[in-house]
């Protein structure tokens, strides 16, 4: 069965190979089996602090990563989401029946007051509407989420329920969850702990040179090594062999883990190894980024071709919206 599948794509930061095999290679698999919808949230990254000259260039780098990481405008709707004006008509809408209570408990609306205090703002308030507003406008199904944006999909699925009580319809479906399972690959990152994140800086970028990449891997956190044979791994070291695990070939992984388990094992020939079977997934995607990146009219040519696909289902959701909501033409 074909779901409905949205998911937005933030507008700042490069991509690392942590955001490669997790979501973003399930997102290449999942636009031949259903139908996708792929923004890039612009809107949603003025609740922040915007810099008018970097919106419009962040949009494009994340765009030709996308691109270049294997989503296919043939096969779904890749857009950016300012592009599709019906977005903000549904979210002003759906704002009409929301609560400010409701928003004002959002663990991250809580989070961003702290964080930013002196911008708390009407748009990151009602940030989960918006959201809510994307999903909702193409009758979504499915939503690829992370563990930080579940409350706000819950929420997603409150407004639906709220909207069809109201008026008395079905016309809303109520998302779920799409759950990749043992498909979702958690990639850790370099400093010894917790998963690869930008703001944790300890990241592999997609667009990393070989110089930098092989400087990064070099320098990642381990320990002064086995003290007898088949000790248990420190998480640091454990995070490198997971790492290893992903990106390199069965054998030399296991040529390894047994010479961590003899004793013999030397980090820096385990950390270049690491960094030439990394480099073999980055470099083709990085010369792939940089050739679509310097292709304004390809770049160009997909957004509108995105962006026409989304119109086409946003406008028939929110023409049947307003009729159910009384509105008329004379």
């Amino acid at each position: 069965m074909r779901e409905i599948v949205v998911s937005g794509i933030r507008s700042t930061g490069n991509l690392h190979l942590g955001n490669y095999y997790g979501a973003l290679r399930n997102f290449v698999k999942m636009q031949h089996e259903h139908d996708c919808y792929f923004f890039i949230a612009d809107l949603h990254s003025l609740t922040t602090h915007p810099d008018p000259k970097m919106l419009h260039t962040n949009v494009k780098s994340i765009l030709a990563e996308y691109l270049a990481a294997g989503l296919d405008p043939e096969a779904c709707a890749l857009f950016v989401q300012s592009d599709v004006p019906e977005v903000a008509e549904l979210y002003l809408l759906l704002n009409m029946h929301v609560y400010i209570g409701e928003l004002e408990r959002t663990v991250s609306f809580k989070e961003k007051v702290r964080k930013q205090p002196e911008n708390v703002n009407a748009g990151l308030l009602t940030y989960p509407t918006l959201m809510a507003a994307d999903i909702l406008l193409h009758r979504a199904t499915k939503v690829p989420v992370g563990k930080d944006q579940e409350q706000h999909l819950e929420m997603t699925r409150r407004f639906a329920r709220r909207f069809n009580t109201i008026y008395g319809t079905e016309f809303f479906p109520e998302p779920a969850s799409y759950n990749f399972g043992a498909e979702s690959i958690k990639i850790p990152g370099l400093d010894g702990s917790g998963k690869m994140g930008k703001s944790e800086g300890n990241c592999i970028y997609l667009l990393d040179d070989e110089k930098t990449l092989r400087k990064k891997v070099m320098r990642a956190v381990t320990d002064e090594g086995p003290k007898t044979p088949n000790a248990p791994k420190s998480e640091p070291v454990e995070n490198l062999f997971t790492i290893m695990r992903i990106v390199s070939e069965p054998d030399t992984t296991a040529y390894f883990e047994e010479k961590y388990n003899t004793c013999e094992i030397r980090y820096g020939d385990m950390k270049k190894q690491l960094a030439d079977d990394i480099l073999k997934v980055t470099l083709p995607i990085r010369e792939r980024i940089l050739e679509i990146q310097n292709n304004d009219e390809y770049m160009r040519k997909v957004v509108a071709q995105g962006a026409e696909k989304a119109r086409e289902s946003a406008a028939k959701t929110l023409k049947e919206v307003k009729k159910i909501m009384g509105f008329r033409s004379f």
